[in-house]
């Protein structure tokens, strides 16, 4: 086995001019019937509305109310694990994935929307047990389930060609975390519980291909195998959070590029649950304890005396107004113009 060579990279840690602390924040409440504290998984549609996954269900906020949408047939919204949005001009989805399949509901979601759940017995999808969703603005919809990778494009389900890099009992022994796409849709990255990053890509006859994989016998300066977030940004660097730490890497060959984040550099706390940026470049990694803001040069952090509703963060979401949202198990926090909003 190879060994991994770690460097660990050390920050200095001011207060970032961009996100500036309002301590102790103030709190808001959430509309009626919401009775959700664990805000896990979020994203943001084409009309800037935010949607959460809770445990009551799936809710949702447009800038005014705070909706708790639990009157659609057939769609409770209990026990999803992931959600992920994408649109074009003339078609706009959200896509959820469960213990059940994979679902979209075209948007505006309200009672009345036709609701379809993917599953093996009616598609390509190689497992009915969806675990995380990705999908891109260029019509590539990603799924990971306890049984691999599947992947959906326009109207047609791409072939599977990569078991000759990940054998079928890959996602057995290395389950699938979460998945983040390149801009592009056609290239997409999936931590696992174990196995570190895998890396798959649509190939020329319409198949999912298998890439390699990102892990600490590489040997390459991934923190950890325990992969929880990822987040690939606009210039295709890729942000991997662990459980001891962040890794980012640049450019394309695998074996350059990785710089280390983590506790000792200044990262509020190593086990890194969700990764988002702003357009303004500004990186925002929400931890067990803490949120860290990474401008570029330094790291701050913030934590409840600060204004968080919890030092728990389990996702976070950027809105088209540059609004950061922050879901946690004790609510939601919003950093809008530096000012911190908490929601529970």
């Amino acid at each position: 086995m190879k060994t991994a060579y770690k460097v660990l990279l050390v920050w200095m840690v001011f207060i970032s001019p961009d996100v500036r602390c309002q301590p102790g924040g103030s709190d808001q409440l959430f509309g009626e019937g919401i009775a959700a504290k664990r805000f896990y998984a979020s994203a943001v549609d084409n009309d800037n509305v935010v949607w959460f996954l809770t445990e009551a269900g799936i809710v949702s906020f447009n800038g005014r109310d705070w909706l708790l949408h639990d009157q659609t047939p057939g769609f409770s919204g209990i026990d999803l694990k992931d959600v992920d949005y994408g649109g074009s001009e003339d078609r706009h989805e959200l896509w959820f994935a469960g213990p059940d399949g994979a679902t979209v509901i075209v948007t505006p979601f309200n009672s009345a929307s036709e609701v379809i759940t993917y599953s093996p017995d009616n598609s390509r999808l190689n497992g009915r047990n969806v675990l995380a969703v990705a999908v891109s603005n260029m019509g590539m919809r990603w799924f990971g389930t306890d049984k691999g990778i599947s992947a959906f494009e326009g109207r047609n389900w791409l072939i599977n060609n990569y078991t000759d890099i990940y054998p079928d009992d890959f996602f057995q022994y290395y389950p699938l975390t979460t998945l983040a796409t390149t801009n592009s849709g056609d290239t997409l990255y999936a931590g696992t519980l174990g196995g570190g990053v895998t890396r798959f890509y649509k190939n020329e006859v319409d198949a999912v291909s298998g890439a390699s994989e990102y892990a600490v016998w590489g040997p390459i300066l991934i923190p950890s195998d325990t992969v929880n977030s990822l987040y690939i940004a606009r210039d295709g660097t890729q942000w991997i959070g662990t459980n001891k730490g962040v890794a980012r890497h640049t450019g394309k060959n695998t074996l350059e590029g990785w710089a280390i984040f983590d506790s000792k550099a200044g990262l509020a706390d190593d086990n890194v649950q969700a990764i988002n940026s702003d357009t303004k470049g500004n990186l925002y990694f929400g931890t067990k304890n803490g949120l860290s803001v990474f401008d570029g040069i330094n790291l701050t952090t913030y934590r409840i005396e600060n204004g968080l509703a919890s030092n728990n963060i389990l996702t976070i979401a950027v809105d088209k107004n540059n609004i950061v949202w922050l879901g946690t198990d004790n609510g939601v926090t919003c950093i809008k113009n530096g000012e911190f909003i908490r929601y529970r």
